[in-house]
C-alpha cells in the first residue's frame, strides 16, 4: 500500500474506512462549489464512491487519490492525487481539503508530494484543471509551476481552466 511522506502531513491510498471522511468532504461547500457535486449523501453511497474511483484506480493504474492525513494526529484534512480522466489527454493532479483547513499550506505541500510521486512513475507531464473563478487553486497550480493552457468546456454547460506541468 501506496504511503507519501512530508514534513507534516502523511498521504495514503484510501480503503472503504474512509467513507464517512469522504461523505464529509464531498458535501463541503468548497467541494461542491469548485469541484462540483458528486451526489453522495449516505455512507453507502461514499463505500460506494470509494471502490469505484480510488481504489479502482490503485488496481488499475497503480496510482489515485490519496487521503492527507496530519502526521502528529492522523487526522484526514483533504485529499490529493493522480487521475486518470476520461475527458482530458492525459494524468491530472488532484486536490480538495475540509474548510477548516484551507490556508495552511497543506494543500502544496500534499501536491508537492504527489509531483515527486509522478516523477517517480516516470509520467513526463501533468494535467491539472480548475474554475476560472476559483483563484486560490489557480494560485497553487502556478506555484507548482503549472502553466494555464485553455478554457476548456466541461460538464454540461460549464468550463475550466486546463493547466499544465512538465516533469
Amino acid at each position: 500500500m501506496l504511503t507519501l511522506e512530508t514534513e507534516r502531513l502523511i498521504l495514503r491510498e484510501m480503503t472503504v474506512k474512509d467513507a464517512p471522511f469522504m461523505l464529509t468532504l464531498l458535501n463541503s461547500q468548497g467541494f461542491v462549489d469548485n469541484i462540483g457535486d458528486r451526489g453522495v449523501r449516505t455512507l453507502a453511497q461514499a463505500e460506494n464512491h470509494l471502490i469505484e474511483g480510488p481504489i479502482n484506480s490503485y488496481q488499475e493504474h497503480g496510482y489515485g487519490m490519496y487521503c492527507i492525513e496530519l502526521r502528529q494526529s492522523g487526522e484526514p484534512v483533504g485529499v490529493a492525487g493522480l487521475v486518470n480522466r476520461e475527458q482530458l489527454p492525459g494524468i491530472d493532479l488532484g486536490y480538495a481539503l475540509l474548510p477548516e483547513f484551507l490556508g495552511k499550506g497543506y494543500a502544496v505541500e500534499a501536491s508537492r508530494a504527489v509531483l515527486a510521486h509522478a516523477k517517480a512513475l516516470r509520467l513526463s507531464s501533468l494535467l491539472a484543471i480548475v474554475k476560472e473563478r476559483n483563484g486560490p487553486s489557480r494560485a497553487l497550480l502556478e506555484k507548482l509551476g503549472f502553466q494555464c493552457q485553455e478554457l476548456i468546456a466541461w460538464g454540461e454547460g460549464d468550463e475550466v481552466l486546463l493547466y499544465k506541468i512538465t516533469l
